[in-house]
């Protein structure tokens, strides 16, 4: 948390929940924060009154306008840079496309932007290679080096082509779970 005076707590989807205790301790420790939380529609949005209780502002994004701002989370980081020039740090959680779109937005201005990536991880010691993030020159693992990253050094491009590493095996176990799983049938008792 830091020193920072003052933030943007960026959730999107279910990266909300992740984000909250840290907007919560940025507030704790006297900054001045803003939530920017986007959602689809605004059928899932959640938690919004824990973020207005805890945030200084609050920017409700959906991607189809029936909440809030219609747009994205990087539409809500526009709406507050044009509204604050002192702001210290952009912090992002949720898919790695918006991720990115975060970074890409707050780049030309020079704001620290940190995100928190959430890679495929096998064993949690970094010995699998699984969780492999390129950052500018660098190689880091999620699991020991991470999971946050600076968002401008990030190479989402990558992370992403290593994310579909898996689909097919994910397609696979997705639909053996639905063939089997109990609680899709009504007669399923637990």
């Amino acid at each position: 948390i830091g020193d920072t005076r003052k933030v943007v707590c960026v959730g999107g989807g279910l990266g909300v929940a992740p984000i909250y205790p840290q907007a919560r301790a940025f507030k704790d420790s006297g900054a001045y924060v803003i939530g920017i939380l986007g959602f689809r529609n605004k059928g899932l949005v959640f938690w919004e009154d824990k973020f207005r209780a805890c945030c200084d502002e609050v920017i409700l994004c959906t991607d189809d306008g029936s909440a809030g701002l219609k747009g994205f989370v990087s539409d809500g980081i526009k709406q507050a840079i044009a509204a604050h020039s002192d702001i210290d740090e952009v912090v992002a959680i949720g898919p790695p496309v918006m991720m990115k779109a975060c970074a890409e937005t707050t780049r030309s201005h020079g704001i620290k932007t940190m995100v928190s990536l959430n890679p495929i991880m096998v064993d949690g010691t970094g010995m699998c290679g699984g969780c492999r993030v390129k950052l500018g020159d660098q190689v880091k693992f999620a699991c020991v080096d991470g999971p946050d990253f600076d968002g401008h050094l990030v190479d989402f491009d990558d992370m992403t082509r290593r994310l579909r590493r898996y689909k097919e095996e994910e397609t696979a176990a997705m639909t053996r779970w639905s063939e089997t799983c109990r609680m899709e049938s009504p007669q399923a008792t637990l």
